[in-house]
């Protein structure tokens, strides 16, 4: 298995936001031999997106209710 760097994934996955290719001609482009990696990358990113959005919304509401 192949191992990307971070910095790699967040490009893979921001051109795939882009909306100008998808997984499979991402893949082809990048010479990944398979679009599986990059719709696990999209997926994580995804997470890490809700995981933060949600944090930051309980943080918000405790400081609102703490005053």
């Amino acid at each position: 298995m192949a191992k990307y760097s971070e910095q790699f994934k967040l490009m893979v996955v921001k051109e795939y936001q882009k909306g100008g290719l998808g997984y499979d001609l991402l893949a082809k482009k990048y010479g990944i031999k398979s679009s599986t990696p990059i719709q696990e990358w999209v997926k994580n990113m995804r997470n890490l997106v809700r995981k933060d959005y949600k944090a930051r919304r309980i943080k918000k509401l405790i400081l609102f209710n703490s005053n």
